[in-house]
């Protein structure tokens, strides 16, 4: 009985602390990452994730055609200059930050329907501490009307 109410102590624990931290990126978001997207509308849909110095995430997107957009990757400063790149379907290259200073935002306007894939890849620091970094990141899409 003692070791299932530990359990139950743990995995609460865990719960709380996943919580925690997908609230302060929520936060995160909206004060540093919102006013990137003007002068185009936010979408609404918030994706979003706490990484890891050399972790690599994906995210598929759907794009309507004759839409104007904006992506936009944007990051904590502990995590340096985050790459992105969005490939379509056929995991072509259409687009690059590392071959424009790293920039976190990418304008364009889409000529068909089509769903882009979004891979944000958070670099590994050179330090000479063993501790690895983490922050939060969020994909945004923005859209002119």
């Amino acid at each position: 009985m003692r070791n299932i109410i530990k359990v139950i102590i743990v995995l609460s624990l865990l719960l709380s602390i996943s919580s925690i931290a997908s609230s302060q990126c929520k936060n995160f978001v909206k004060k540093h990452c919102l006013a990137d997207l003007e002068p185009f509308v936010y979408d609404g849909q918030l994706n979003s994730a706490i990484l890891t110095e050399g972790d690599i995430a994906e995210l598929l997107l759907t794009l309507y055609a004759g839409q104007d957009y904006r992506i936009l990757v944007c990051g904590q400063e502990i995590l340096g200059d985050i790459e992105f790149n969005l490939f379509d379907t056929n995991r072509n290259l259409i687009f690059s930050n590392k071959d424009h200073d790293f920039t976190t935002n990418w304008d364009f306007k889409s000529n068909s329907t089509q769903q882009l894939i979004v891979q944000v890849i958070v670099p590994k620091q050179e330090s000479s501490s063993s501790m690895l970094h983490n922050g939060c990141i969020a994909i945004l899409k923005g859209f002119k009307e």
